[in-house]
């Protein structure tokens, strides 16, 4: 396999032991998997900071987003020996046949001049705030479009797993959108203008019995509605990405076309980023995807987490012929990286 990836030397750049819990009652278990963008000079990531309650003897604690208080976390409790607990993973429990998430999620703004050092916020930025979203806000996508920063993230409940959105213009006022994509959806990313007269955007539907974990494209008016969905890229048996794919961060423009970052996970669960290239008029249509991944978990903090053998973007900054990425490692920490374009494309044969 292929890495072309020249990681920080610094790498890890963010580990749960920087981030401070939302409570005294949490930690925080990971702080990954952020989104990236410039502002007013500064380099800014949002952070997916994952926290659980601390232990409590004889009994499994969950804490959830209340949405009768904003910002309020309240804290659930169920006895170890309760007949109707059943643990499915380290992250995933059922309670009377009832989905709960072991940990729960918020959205962290950290601030960089240089891009390695940061300073993290010391409380939360974003956080669930309906009944849509009990246990969090996830893997948060920020793109600029026009004078106007989006965000899309996994918004997780009970009820499933879906995209919402939500937009800014100075970082201190947000305006939800609510969800745009129903369950089972997440890792939606926006193309960063209008391709026609119509937004685009890549998401990942999961099917149960057919249709798998692939990668849709659909279009919009007014970046609410969505339609025309079609399944743009599909798991290829026997490759790296023969499991499940997602589309990562916003696609970046070329003369060559669209250029897609994107994960794939293989039938040993090993998560890696590979690459494709779409249409600059028509992106429903593919012109090359990588044989093989540009980067795949080596290290330790990529292989050894709360999840091992991870690596996972959702951020990124382009500066002429560098692509930064910013990545989370094993579902744990936040690392960067740095990518040639050029080194991308040819690497696609284009």
């Amino acid at each position: 396999m292929a890495d072309l990836a020249k990681r920080f030397t610094q790498n890890p750049i963010i580990k749960p032991q920087d981030v401070k819990p939302s409570s005294p009652e949490l930690e925080v278990i990971g702080a990954f998997n952020p989104g990236a963008f410039s502002y007013q000079n500064n380099i800014y990531l949002l952070l997916r900071v994952a926290e659980r309650p601390l232990p409590k003897e004889g009994v499994v604690r969950i804490a959830v987003h209340d949405s009768t208080v904003d910002g309020s976390i309240k804290l659930i409790e169920y006895k170890k020996d309760d007949p109707d607990l059943k643990f499915t993973d380290p992250q995933t429990f059922l309670y009377k046949g009832r989905a709960h998430l072991a940990t729960t999620s918020h959205l962290r703004l950290a601030k960089s001049k240089d891009g390695i050092n940061f300073e993290i916020d010391k409380f939360p930025s974003i956080v669930g705030d309906s009944s849509l979203e009990p246990f969090g806000l996830e893997d948060c996508r920020v793109v600029k479009i026009a004078d106007e920063y989006y965000l899309t993230y996994t918004s997780v409940s009970p009820d499933g797993i879906c995209v919402g959105m939500m937009s800014t213009k100075d970082w201190i006022h947000f305006h939800r959108h609510g969800l745009i994509f129903p369950p089972h959806d997440k890792d939606c990313a926006l193309f960063p203008e209008k391709i026609g007269n119509n937004y685009f955007a890549l998401h990942r539907p999961s099917g149960i019995c057919f249709g798998g974990h692939n990668i849709w494209i659909c279009r919009s008016n007014d970046l609410i509605h969505w339609g025309e969905h079609s399944c743009l890229a599909r798991t290829r048996y026997g490759y790296w990405d023969s499991d499940r794919i997602g589309a990562n961060s916003s696609p970046l423009k070329t003369d060559h076309g669209w250029l897609v970052i994107y994960h794939g996970v293989n039938e040993k669960k090993i998560y890696c980023l590979g690459a494709m290239l779409l249409d600059l008029e028509n992106p429903s249509e593919i012109i090359a995807r990588s044989d093989e991944p540009i980067m795949e978990p080596t290290t330790n903090y990529e292989k050894n987490g709360f999840f091992s053998n991870i690596v996972f973007t959702n951020g990124h900054l382009e500066d002429g012929d560098k692509l930064t990425i910013y990545y989370g490692g094993a579902d744990s920490v936040t690392c960067g990286a740095s990518f040639s374009i050029k080194e991308i494309l040819s690497f696609l044969k284009v």
